[in-house]
């Protein structure tokens, strides 16, 4: 049996003001975790260190943990209150980006990679599920949209901030730790100012939580019935995941690497690179996303009970001409022009895809199975992306140069398998929505 909340949303202003905290926490998360895209060549000099070992902090280090913590964390989620687990989360996270700037080797750095993994596993589940509290299910799409266009917002201006500060901040002499170099202080100045969000977090309230289905022994779902539960929707659930992981692969794998293309193939500046990618990367990346949403709102107000997903297909069927073609473009200007077309493809999805996760799962599993999600969209994306990339370059083309030839292989292949498995999900998805419990 299933209970139906019938108590009226909180405000609307009440609700967009939990999204702009939700969204500024998001975006520090994000410019901790992509910060070190515009220090490759800094890092890589000072660690003595290769692409693929580089693509591997950038990636795995960070992923394999948030990923892996993300489902016993979605369980906590699910189980008590999401805004202090959030509140610990941004607190470990971002003393872990500062303590990044403090590695003398290869291997401090990676576990403190993983450190920042371990606290960002604690932040979209909590926020997932509580959004989903504030917001009647015709709003959701949206509302999502903009708390995920932080991810955009955060990597644009980690690239900006990189190459400004990089390029300004001088070697020094701290007392204690030592000697420092400009990407090490780049790493505690962007890390410590995230300890602030956590007193914003303060005064987020908890809210009563809807859409709560009551069976296998009360409000708290083991993970084997949220387990069943995905099984059984596994035309839905499974071709979902499959399809947003194809397409964050293919998004994230070349978006660590474009700086780092304009740099060694077009002789950009590392600062000219960080200010024009990552502008770019900061408005179009959130205008696509806020589309998706709209454009998935205006699709279910017409009936397309599929409607966030197949934004989805849409987002894929634009990213690929548009990733193969734009780093073989010998024009650096019109290359990153048709870089933004990519970047809004890609960025199109991903707000209508939470919302669509929120819309087809009880209550009680939200935090379950946004993390299950999010293993399999970031261990995809993250965690591999960067690193498929690197290994092109590193082992098939064995030239530093190269980058931009596996910088337009990896889209080619990853985003016609994306476009596919959305679309064979639209069907078991409105299926699956229709026949809901909650």
């Amino acid at each position: 049996m299933s209970t139906r909340d019938t108590s009226p949303y909180p405000s609307p202003a009440a609700a967009w003001y939990v999204v702009a905290v939700f969204m500024l926490a998001y975006t520090f998360s994000y410019i901790d975790r992509s910060i070190l895209t515009l220090m490759v060549a800094p890092i890589r000099a000072s660690l003595g260190i290769s692409d693929t070992q580089l693509s591997l902090l950038h990636g795995l280090a960070f992923a394999i943990f948030y990923t892996l913590l993300g489902i016993p964390i979605g369980r906590l989620a699910d189980r008590h209150n999401r805004v202090r687990i959030m509140a610990v989360g941004v607190f470990f996270w971002s003393l872990m980006t500062a303590l990044c700037g403090l590695a003398r080797n290869f291997t401090q750095m990676f576990l403190f990679r993983v450190g920042v993994g371990v606290g960002e596993a604690a932040l979209s589940p909590s926020a997932y599920s509580i959004i989903a509290d504030y917001f009647p299910p015709q709003r959701l799409p949206y509302a999502m949209s903009v708390y995920t266009a932080a991810l955009y917002v955060g990597s644009g201006l980690a690239l900006i901030a990189g190459g400004t500060l990089i390029g300004m901040v001088q070697p020094m002499e701290l007392p204690i730790v030592g000697h420092m170099e400009p990407w090490q202080l780049v790493f505690l100045w962007v890390g410590l100012p995230g300890l602030l969000v956590v007193l914003l977090l303060g005064t987020v309230k908890e809210p009563v939580r809807r859409g709560v289905l009551q069976r296998d022994g009360g409000p708290v779902m083991p993970l084997r019935v949220v387990i069943r539960y995905i099984v059984n929707r596994r035309g839905a659930y499974g071709l979902m995941m499959a399809g947003y992981a194809s397409l964050g692969l293919a998004y994230n794998g070349v978006s660590a690497w474009v700086p780092t293309y304009f740099i060694r193939v077009h002789h950009w500046t590392a600062k000219d690179a960080g200010l024009r990618f990552g502008l770019m990367l900061a408005i179009v990346g959130t205008v696509g996303i806020l589309s998706g949403g709209a454009l998935a709102a205006w699709l279910k107000g017409r009936g397309h009970r599929s409607g966030n997903v197949m934004v989805g297909v849409i987002a894929a069927l634009i990213a690929l001409p548009t990733g193969a073609i734009a780093p073989l473009i010998g024009d650096a200007q019109i290359s990153l022009m048709v870089y933004g077309v990519f970047v809004f493809g890609a960025s199109l999805p991903f707000g209508a895809a939470a919302a669509a996760f929120q819309e087809l799962t009880p209550n009680q599993m939200r935090g379950q199975v946004t993390a299950i999600y999010f293993f399999c969209v970031n261990l995809a994306g993250i965690g591999l992306g960067p690193t498929v990339v690197a290994l092109f370059t590193d082992r098939v083309f064995g030239n530093d140069t190269s980058v931009y030839l596996s910088c337009a292989i990896v889209p080619t292949i990853m985003t016609p398998i994306a476009a596919v498995l959305l679309w064979l999900s639209l069907k078991p998805f409105a299926r699956a929505t229709s026949e809901a419990e909650f």
